[in-house]
């Protein structure tokens, strides 16, 4: 029998009871456990000062019988709850959250009112001229292939910043240390929100942190349309402006569009989790899914241990499925109607200044163009096939361990 643990020192922790359980973690590292009632009235005796033999005793006495206390000790030192010097110390969530004044304004009760009423005006404009409404052929602004190429890749920045920083200042006006990271995955620049925190707040005040990204899509997409509608010149045409503004608009829409994959962990999948009380339910349902198949197959030897997934994401997980599929479906349609005939555009305009026979600024531009497309794509290949072989050839230093 292990050494009875005398003293337990517990990082700051928070409690959220949801549903007949609890969940329990740290703010600063974004760890979390979701434990039954019982035992997190222990965890939280233990939280308050109890030494484990009373924390025992305590637990005996309320519920009627003995539990394990050193085990349920070792549980916590694995989830990293205990301060013994294995686990950090630092707790980023006790000093004050930048921005969290900003975030409090950008959703305060007016500037929601405002922002709606943006999206509201476009609606309305949209409703009244067909041409505001996003276009695939919008996408092509000028004739210039390069010229659209390179706009789309730098203008996507600033829009993508937004999409995240409304993420961020959602979680931040909750008091949540939210953060917002940029890497560079393959040949793209990527912004990431990273929101541990959501957990430690009641589920109710999840929402505005997950849909803020999509929020700010909307708001996006209907500024956009507003301002190609009043820069048209006199004769109704758009200026050039406008036509930028619109072939934004469009990707803007695709990644709207995107957020109903629901066979990824989007911002809406977030949404449809929290609404259904699960916390891993992508992969939950995906593992119940998988054994399925094997089952069918009569390879129960490839299926997985379900029970690592809370009771229920299991139940959920069982008829989430069909979001999954309606998820790939999302992607056929988004890819029939909106990839496919840029792509589409786009090889029939090069095609066609290529081989028109002339050497001119149009021939120049195709080519251009293509090459950088091309140069992409190599360089996507050639670093995914490097990541495997790191992968397959690990490390000496990996290897040691």
């Amino acid at each position: 029998m292990p050494e009875q643990v005398r003293e337990l020192t517990l990082h700051e922790l928070s409690f959220v009871p949801e549903a007949g359980e609890v969940v329990v973690g740290r703010l600063d590292t974004g760890t979390y456990a979701v434990l039954p009632e019982d035992g997190a009235e222990l965890l939280r005796r233990l939280y308050e000062g109890m030494s484990p033999a009373e924390a025992g005793r305590w637990y005996e006495a309320e519920f009627g019988e003995p539990v394990d206390v050193d085990d349920f000790v070792d549980g916590l030192r694995e989830l990293g709850f205990v301060r013994d010097g294995s686990t950090p110390d630092a707790a980023p969530a006790a000093r004050p959250v930048r921005f969290r004044r900003f975030g409090e304004l950008l959703f305060s009760p007016p500037s929601i009112a405002v922002q709606l009423g943006i999206v509201g005006t476009w609606l309305w404009l949209a409703g009244q001229h067909r041409d505001l409404r996003p276009s695939p052929h919008q996408i092509f602004f000028t004739h210039s292939l390069l010229i659209v190429q390179i706009t789309i890749m730098v203008a996507q920045i600033p829009l993508l910043f937004m999409h995240e920083g409304y993420h961020i200042l959602g979680g931040q006006r909750l008091g949540l240390p939210s953060t917002l990271r940029i890497s560079n995955r393959l040949t793209y620049i990527v912004f990431e929100t990273q929101l541990n925190g959501a957990l430690s707040v009641p589920r109710r005040k999840r929402y505005l942190p997950f849909l803020g990204g999509m929020f700010a899509d909307c708001v996006q997409l209907a500024a956009l349309g507003i301002v190609a509608q009043v820069t048209r010149g006199p004769d109704g045409g758009f200026s050039l402006a406008g036509r930028v503004c619109l072939a934004m608009a469009f990707t803007v829409v695709m990644r709207l569009a995107w957020q109903f994959q629901l066979y990824l962990r989007t911002d809406l999948y977030y949404v449809l989790a929290t609404a259904l009380n699960c916390y891993d339910l992508h992969d939950a349902s995906k593992a119940v899914m998988k054994n399925r198949i094997w089952r069918l197959l009569r390879r129960p030897a490839r299926m997985v241990d379900v029970q690592r997934w809370t009771e229920r994401d299991r139940r959920v997980g069982s008829w989430y499925g069909i979001f999954l599929v309606l998820g790939v479906g999302t992607l056929v349609t988004i890819t029939a109607y909106g990839s496919i005939p840029v792509i589409v555009q786009y090889f029939s305009t090069a095609f066609r200044h290529i081989g028109s026979g002339s050497f001119d600024a149009a021939f120049f531009d195709a080519l251009l163009s293509i090459a950088m497309n091309a140069i992409q794509i190599g360089a996507v290949v050639y670093l995914s096939r490097r990541k495997r072989r790191g992968v397959r050839r690990p490390a000496p230093a990996e290897r040691l361990t």
